[in-house]
């Protein structure tokens, strides 16, 4: 068989193979412009994360309402809608850990959590909107500098139960939560249902067991957890 007709060969099957294949299914969605309603004295800046409760209320974490550097205080906004995106309220204002935000998610019990990058920390806030646990620690006006934690080359060794630039949280079946920890430290934290630090595995690295970066983690349902890698 001459090279072309065995390439046009070649192709066909892959192209019949192709079809063969089960459609992949479309999720079905519907474009609503301006469905969020905000006061008049309220604005969206970076919007870092978005999650939904068993109320189908959204929750948005946005960095914004910004009046200094964006690693003091009052550089993000928590703020929650009802399933018609009236706005009901912004939760935790003003709150220490805003600083630079990054993800925020609903468990199963509509606590609320989310993670500040700026600030190293993890707030859970009840379904009330008060804080629950707080996990991390923030630079604080006595230590040396006002700034983010310093980062140097190579990286310091982690600390249990601080980090730096953390990123997301997930939860398993038993309530344990894993935090990706996140940019500096490239690691997974857990901790369980009573907010005690449980254990850490990961390092930055390129080679089995080690992270470039962690952005964000999730957990199925068989338990595996899966970050992604980049």
């Amino acid at each position: 068989m001459k090279p072309s007709l065995f390439l046009l060969s070649i192709l066909l099957i892959s192209v019949a193979a192709f079809a063969q294949q089960p459609s992949v299914p479309a999720i079905p969605y519907r474009s609503l412009p301006d469905f969020l309603k905000l006061p008049p004295d309220l604005y969206l800046g970076e919007v870092a994360g978005v999650a939904v409760n068993s109320k189908r209320h959204v929750f948005v974490f946005s960095r914004g309402n910004t009046t200094g550097p964006a690693y003091a205080a009052a550089a993000a906004q928590l703020l929650e809608f009802d399933s018609d995106g009236k706005f009901l309220r912004e939760i935790g204002h003003n709150l220490y850990a805003w600083s630079f935000a990054h993800s925020v998610k609903v468990d199963r019990e509509d606590n609320i959590w989310v993670a500040d990058k700026g600030s190293d920390m993890v707030i859970k806030f009840n379904a009330e909107g008060r804080v629950a646990m707080v996990f991390g620690r923030k630079q604080e006006a006595s230590d040396e500098g006002t700034g983010p934690l310093k980062h140097p080359k190579p990286p310091l060794p982690p600390v249990d139960g601080m980090f730096r630039q953390v990123t997301d949280m997930a939860w398993d079946s038993a309530g344990n939560t894993y935090i990706s920890d996140g940019y500096i430290n490239s690691r997974i934290a857990k901790v369980d249902k009573s907010g005690n630090w449980v254990k850490s595995w990961g390092e930055p690295g390129e080679q089995p067991g080690q992270f470039n970066t962690t952005p964000s983690i999730a957990v199925a349902a068989q338990g595996r957890i899966y970050v992604p890698y980049r």
